[in-house]
């Protein structure tokens, strides 16, 4: 199981750098259209927006599993277990509230969409909104097992990295340790 959910978050790695790479094309090459030949791409604008949503929301599904989001956790390195404990799951049942927010905000904008289509291309607009379905199914599962590991105890929340408190420490976590062998002496 566990590797067909890593499986689907490489195929969603994989579909994000794919969307990256359609906004480039297409907002440079109607740069290069507009100034070298006066003519442009008229669905330029309104596919790389949407690109642009959906890149987003699939992104923070991603950043969601990998713990990736920054946050502040200062308090609950502080408080005691149990209090970590309860501290944490309020926290994620929050996030889940909000979350079911968000899927049922989708839901109804993608209902009221789904005959409208967008001005430029035509695409119906639920596509467009759907974005927000793709991103709150997964993370409210994602915020579910990760309160079911808590409550379960399978995550011990006083040692557990579950927010990164620095963009800086984010990328310090991802560079590999220097070994004595790889140090410069100073000269």
């Amino acid at each position: 199981m566990t590797r067909i959910i890593d499986f689907c978050f490489l195929a969603l790695k994989a579909a994000i750098a794919l969307l990256l790479a359609g906004m480039v094309v297409l907002v440079f090459g109607n740069v290069v259209l507009r100034y070298a030949f006066n003519q442009g791409i008229t669905v330029s604008e309104e596919l790389s927006r949407m690109f642009f949503v959906w890149l987003t929301f699939l992104g923070a599904v991603v950043a969601l599993r990998e713990h990736g989001h920054l946050g502040v956790d200062s308090l609950i390195k502080r408080l005691p277990p149990l209090g970590a404990k309860v501290a944490v799951l309020g926290g994620h049942g929050l996030m889940l509230y909000a979350t079911w927010l968000m899927i049922s905000g989708s839901w109804s904008q993608t209902l009221i969409n789904l005959h409208v289509g967008a001005p430029a291309t035509g695409i119906s607009m639920a596509f467009f909104y759907g974005a927000g379905l793709a991103f709150g199914i997964p993370a409210f599962l994602i915020l579910l097992s990760d309160a079911f590991a808590v409550a379960t105890g399978r995550i011990d929340v006083t040692t557990a990295e579950l927010v990164r408190d620095s963009e800086d420490e984010a990328a310090l976590n991802e560079l590999p340790e220097p070994t004595l062998g790889q140090l410069s002496p100073k000269h």
